[in-house]
């Protein structure tokens, strides 16, 4: 099956997503600059080459835009391509993507909505987070540590990206400090 991808504009630097016929597969955060955020999407999705995107991966690059310059946007619907990939993380994301605009949850919750137990499911839960291809879409930054903690985040700029798209939902961490549009 064949992969492409496209790198579009936002508020925060050039993002990118990647897909094919079966949906989404992968999202990208900006890098150092344009080209080294395409480098980076094509070696995470295995893309086939930059293509114009249909209609579905087009209007969701405007709602990843307008998602990042501060816009309430749902990404709930979109179709994500996860095949290839383990059940535990195609139903940890599923679970995840019911976790909705400014809301949040915690590793250990979702390892128990799952039916796992234990300090080393929340860790599971972690590091599943930490591979997730498809950050915005699939919402890994609405996951927290244990007392409700930031934790960590692997997309470029780690735990402060993190905390910045918490605040384009209305989550703070700062005692409610203003905020720029886009991050």
């Amino acid at each position: 099956m064949s992969v492409h991808h496209h790198v579009f504009d936002t508020a925060i630097g050039p993002c990118g997503v990647a897909w094919s016929e079966n949906g989404l597969v992968a999202v990208q955060f900006p890098e150092r600059d344009r080209a080294a955020t395409e480098r980076c999407l094509m070696a995470k999705s295995a893309s086939a080459g930059s293509a114009t995107p249909p209609p579905a991966i087009t209007a969701l690059a405007a709602d990843i835009a307008r998602y990042l310059a501060g816009e309430r946007v749902d990404f709930s619907t979109v179709a994500v391509d996860l095949g290839g990939m383990d059940e535990f993380r195609r139903a940890l994301y599923q679970a995840l993507r019911e976790v909705g605009f400014g809301s949040t949850t915690t590793y250990g919750a979702l390892a128990k909505r799952l039916g796992l137990e234990g300090p080393e499911a929340a860790q599971d839960v972690g590091a599943a987070m930490g591979r997730n291809p498809v950050p915005i879409v699939i919402p890994c930054h609405r996951v927290l540590a244990a007392g409700g903690k930031l934790g960590g985040f692997s997309a470029p700029g780690g735990a402060a990206t993190k905390q910045k798209l918490l605040a384009l939902e209305g989550v703070h961490f700062d005692r409610g400090a203003p905020r720029l549009p886009g991050l």
